[in-house]
């Protein structure tokens, strides 16, 4: 059984900074991509930032600068700094990461979500 478990989150002021972490763990094969998604009310769940097993990222353009995702592979982690928070930040923010198991028939590699982690900007 493979987990992600997210930490960080809460409220912040606008121009504050907050610190999302997240933890894979169980029978893991392989971690490939992981990232970050956020989801507003009434809208759609977005990408925010992602990166791959090398170290690669990319980012959602509005929260290029603000934002810097990292990841430590010998603990299966991933980290999502976030800067400048705007209020237009506020969302429920999820970890998802591709991770392999190994099955009967070989490697089974998916998708893997946190629970969510919600994330207020207000004054």
């Amino acid at each position: 059984q493979v987990q992600l478990a997210e930490s960080g989150g809460g409220l912040v002021q606008p121009g504050g900074s907050l610190r999302l972490s997240c933890a894979a763990s169980g029978k893991i094969f392989s971690l490939n991509d992981m990232g970050w998604y956020r989801q507003a009310p009434g809208k759609q769940r977005e990408l925010v930032a992602r990166i791959t097993s090398g170290g690669s990222t990319n980012y959602l353009d509005s929260v290029k600068g603000r934002f810097t995702i990292s990841r430590d592979n010998a603990k299966n982690t991933v980290a999502l700094r976030m800067s400048d928070l705007k209020p237009e930040d506020t969302a429920v923010y999820y970890c998802n990461a591709e991770i392999g198991t190994t099955q009967t028939m070989g490697v089974l590699i998916r998708a893997y979500w946190g629970q969510g982690t919600q994330v207020t900007v207000s004054s």
